[in-house]
């Protein structure tokens, strides 16, 4: 399974996205999705994934969650939009982490792209950084990675462009 995983478009999607994405088997949105038309373009480009974030509206959250709990090539994944960082956790994601036990968790809001092994929760911390315009951060950026027979493989950072418009 190939997987395109983004966060924090914040209504806001290059096109470029979907050039680097056509291979993935499903797209993952870790929140902060924006508004629901881009919900839509995402539904039908690809099969997805999607949790709500911070900013999105009672239609998005009706019709995502804030929790996804996702099994995919024998790992079981938890993907959320805020949960903290490793291995300073959300009280919430904590006890998440507990119950579930899973392999990989991902989460966005932070705008940080990062991918640690978290040693002491025995995790991947997945965060894809920002794929919109709006924040701090100074390039959009995604993950795209498979999972295959208990492995994540081919993990790459993507750049998708800088996060300011050209005038």
């Amino acid at each position: 399974m190939k997987i395109g995983l983004i966060s924090d478009t914040h209504g806001y999607l290059d096109s470029e996205f979907f050039h680097y994405t056509k291979e993935c088997d499903e797209i993952w949105h870790a929140g902060d999705i924006g508004n629901v038309s881009l919900l839509d373009k995402l539904e039908n480009f690809k099969p997805l994934r999607a949790v709500f974030g911070n900013i999105d509206s009672q239609e998005i959250r009706a019709r995502t969650s804030e929790i996804a709990f996702i099994s995919c090539g024998g790992m079981n994944i938890i993907m959320t939009h805020i949960a903290g960082k490793p291995p300073s956790y959300t009280k919430k994601i904590r006890k998440q982490l507990l119950d579930h036990k899973p392999d990989i968790l991902v989460c966005g809001h932070s705008h940080i792209l990062t991918v640690i092994s978290d040693k002491r929760n025995k995790i991947l911390f997945l965060n894809p950084g920002a794929a919109g315009r709006h924040g701090f951060h100074k390039l959009k950026t995604l993950l795209r990675f498979e999972i295959d027979n208990r492995k994540i493989f081919n993990v790459e950072v993507i750049e998708i462009g800088p996060r300011a418009q050209k005038k």
